[in-house]
Order: structure tokens, then sequence, then C-alpha cells
């Protein structure tokens, strides 16, 4: 059964930094390409990043360029999100997501992703 779990969400103070991480389970991560998503309260949820097969990085959301980073690790079976310098406007539940591409899609709409997580809360504030 193929599954995406996220965790490591969490309340953090502005300014601070949390990893976040989307595990599968049922077939491997490796050979696709994974976006994390978000959605805050009242609003659509947004692509925020991807990374490739081959780890290119596509950035969905111009805001976070300089403060997340995505990563996987194969061994594990894991992608990770490194949210850095987080701010109140990044409160929202992240979620993983794959498309059975090697390629990220060129925007971060929905409907390119075929598996999602069932998501994990981040909420930033003072």
């Amino acid at each position: 059964q193929v599954q995406l779990v996220e965790s490591g969400g969490g309340l953090v103070q502005p300014g601070n930094s949390l990893r976040l991480n989307c595990a599968a389970s049922g077939f491997t991560l490796g050979g696709y390409a994974v976006a994390w998503f978000r959605q805050a309260p009242g609003k659509e949820r947004e692509g925020v990043l991807c990374i490739s097969s081959w780890d290119g990085i596509t950035y969905y959301t111009d805001s976070v360029k300089d403060r997340f980073t995505i990563s996987r690790d194969s061994a594990k079976n894991t992608v990770y999100l490194q949210v850095n310098s987080l701010k109140p406007e990044d409160t929202a539940v992240y979620y993983c997501a794959v498309t059975f591409s090697g390629n990220c899609p060129p925007a971060g709409i929905i409907y390119d992703y075929e598996y999602w997580g069932q998501g994990t809360q981040v909420n930033v504030s003072p």
C-alpha cells in the first residue's frame, strides 16, 4: 500500500527552524519528483517547492527561496523540508506529494501530483 507520512511540525517562535519529514512506504521515492505544499487557514493549498529524481529543486513560492530547502535520503526513503527563519505567515499544514514523473511540474498545481500525505501542522507564533 502506497503511503506518505509527514512529521516534524510543531509550534515555534519566529526566527526558529524546523525539519519536516516525508516518509514513504509501499514504493521507492527515489525515481520520482516529490513536492511540499502548504495550506494556511482559509486559503488554498499552494506549492512550496519540489525535488526532482536527480535532486534538482524547483521553487513554487518566491517568499521561501532563501529560507526553505528540500533534500532526500534514499536509504531512509524519506524527503525532508528544512524550514529556517520561520515567520508567522508560514503557519500552515504542510503536505508532501509525489508525482510519478522524474521531473518537477513547472507550477505547484495540486492536480499534477498523484499521492499525498495527511499533513503536519506548523504554527509560528511569538
